[in-house]
């Protein structure tokens, strides 16, 4: 059986920003999302360094959220275990990562690229994704990460949020969101 991708809603943020980035009323007729993204804050803070800690909600549930995240910058390996956050919009998240996504601290025009796969988004059962970014720049410390995360709820993925502890999402940061079929 062929995996057939098809594009399913696609969002660029305009100019001023957007405090968060959000997918709706997501068709339940696929076996499993693929959500890719090019992100950066618009936050100036430099208690977080270069880059936000960002997060996600599905079907904007608050709790029930835990990931295990294996991370490098370049030249130090770690691990860290992440449950929730309270987001610059407002509100509980899960949270996806301490670092993550460059800011107006990491030069002009530099983008975060992430690769999200959420498996069996409809089933009866806890839903498992994972998560994979890079922080792009020409500073010696980038991060890149994996991550392995758990929404423990068993109600079929309708909705998908995302959003940052700090700042806005900037202008031209986009996300597109795909179903997978088997066929």
């Amino acid at each position: 059986m062929a995996n057939t991708y098809t594009l399913i809603q696609s969002v660029t943020v305009g100019s001023g920003g957007a405090a968060s980035i959000e997918f709706g009323s997501i068709p339940q007729t696929y076996t499993d999302l693929v959500l890719v993204g090019s992100l950066r804050s618009t936050s100036t803070s430099s208690n977080t360094g270069e880059y936000d800690a960002f997060g996600y909600r599905f079907n904007s549930s608050t709790s029930g959220y835990t990931t295990r995240n294996l991370q490098g910058n370049g030249s130090v390996a770690s691990s860290s275990t992440q449950t929730t956050m309270t987001a610059s919009v407002g509100g509980t998240y899960g949270r996806i990562s301490n670092a993550g996504i460059n800011n107006s601290l990491s030069g002009t025009s530099i983008f975060t690229s992430i690769n999200l796969y959420i498996p069996n988004y409809v089933g009866s059962i806890n839903k498992s994704w994972s998560l994979e970014y890079v922080e792009e720049g020409n500073a010696t410390t980038r991060y890149s990460e994996i991550i392995a995360g758990l929404w423990s709820n068993t109600t079929a993925i309708s909705s998908i949020a995302f959003a940052l502890v700090t700042g806005n999402f900037a202008q031209y940061s986009s996300a597109s969101l795909y179903g997978i079929k088997n066929s």
